[in-house]
């Protein structure tokens, strides 16, 4: 067996390093393959519908519960049920409410979301299975009031538009911490537990004579 002394095996070593890395660089600002291309500002503008908590984005149209029974039953009841209830394996989209802080909480788009708003983005941009995309926005409408109103959020005859929409108080809506972090306890020293904010929130607790 023929020696390699060990500087020469460490040179070989840091060259091939050096080469992986320079080939990595020159095929980083090599052409491209040529596949696909650039987005139109019409597709880009198609993709980009979120809708967020203040309803900023949604479009024009309305629909009420009565409506959207219809729609839910030809387009949703297969995977979730005639009432939102759920079809297994699918999810229960309505009812729970009032459940989230029991030993048996049922998690639901009535019981759960914050915003009535993100049941509306949902459905406009995931449903119905295989066929995304095909709702108008009225047919939404219909089909986010039904849900609210399966939940008794809403009443039936109640039209949600993109300004009663966002007037909707979703029964978890304060079951969430907040964006902005609370900044002193309330006068009935409640005080959302921020972990930044523990070691104060201790101090206050001694001051009321905690432990």
């Amino acid at each position: 067996m023929r020696f390699i002394p060990h500087s020469v095996s460490r040179s070989s070593f840091l060259l091939a390093v050096m080469v992986l890395f320079a080939c990595g660089a020159a095929m980083a600002q090599g052409p491209t393959y040529k596949l696909g291309r650039a987005p139109t500002d019409a597709e880009v503008k198609a993709w980009d519908h979120a809708v967020g908590p203040e309803g900023k984005e949604l479009p024009d149209g309305s629909g009420s519960a009565v409506e959207g029974a219809k729609l839910f039953g030809t387009k949703c009841s297969f995977c979730h049920g005639r009432n939102g209830e759920g079809v297994f394996p699918w999810p229960k989209l309505t009812g729970g409410v009032g459940t989230l802080n029991t030993p048996n909480p049922i998690r639901t788009s009535g019981s759960y979301l914050p915003y009535a708003t993100t049941i509306w983005d949902f459905i406009n941009r995931a449903m119905p299975r295989d066929a995304e995309g095909t709702l108008s926005p009225s047919d939404v409408y219909a089909l986010t009031a039904f849900i609210l109103f399966k939940s008794a959020i809403i009443k039936d005859t109640d039209v949600m538009d993109k300004k009663t929409l966002v007037e909707v108080k979703m029964p978890n809506r304060d079951g969430f911490f907040p964006a902005i972090p609370q900044a002193k306890a309330d006068k009935d020293h409640s005080w959302l537990p921020f972990w930044d904010q523990v070691k104060e929130m201790r101090k206050e607790d001694k001051a009321f004579g905690g432990n």
